[in-house]
């Protein structure tokens, strides 16, 4: 069981969360109590073998409709889960163990890799995540901060 943290943060339903070990620093999430694990939108997922470990490499595109500031990302499997999607289909998913920046604090969190390309929200933030001490207000928004204006305005504008 995991402990209880004496004073909770509390986020909104959506937020701008960091990736810090993979070189993304602003993308934005929906935080979603649905979900047990939190899902990132992979780009070219492949997986490969070194030093005798399953590993993935794949492509992090953090802004909606462009490729613009992405991230090419090699990490080890941490794991495979089935996963019911949105839609309701089940799918064998990848796991990764990957660093997670919510309201000025960096935890671990285990993420799915997953095609996100129609979603709104390149990232979602699951329960495990949200285990770390935070409680959601559903009617809140981007309670950690936003990207500056120009970079939100720039990426709003790119083309894929």
């Amino acid at each position: 069981m995991v402990p209880r943290h004496p004073t909770p943060d509390v986020v909104g339903w959506r937020e701008w969360v960091g990736l810090p070990g993979l070189g993304v620093p602003w993308v934005k999430a929906k935080i979603d109590t649905g979900a047990q694990t939190s899902a990132l939108h992979a780009f070219g997922l492949r997986e490969f073998t070194r030093d005798d470990r399953r590993w993935v490499r794949f492509e992090v595109h953090p802004w909606q409709r462009s490729s613009r500031d992405g991230a090419k990302v090699e990490l080890p499997v941490h794991d495979r889960r089935r996963v019911r999607s949105s839609s309701g289909h089940l799918q064998e998913r990848v796991v990764v163990l990957i660093e997670l920046r919510m309201l000025d604090r960096t935890f671990p969190v285990e993420a799915t890799l997953t095609r996100r390309d129609s979603m709104g929200f390149r990232m979602l933030v699951g329960r495990e995540a949200l285990s770390n001490g935070f409680l959601v207000d559903p009617v809140a928004s981007y309670l950690g901060g936003e990207p500056p204006r120009l970079v939100r305005r720039a990426n709003r504008r790119a083309e894929v």
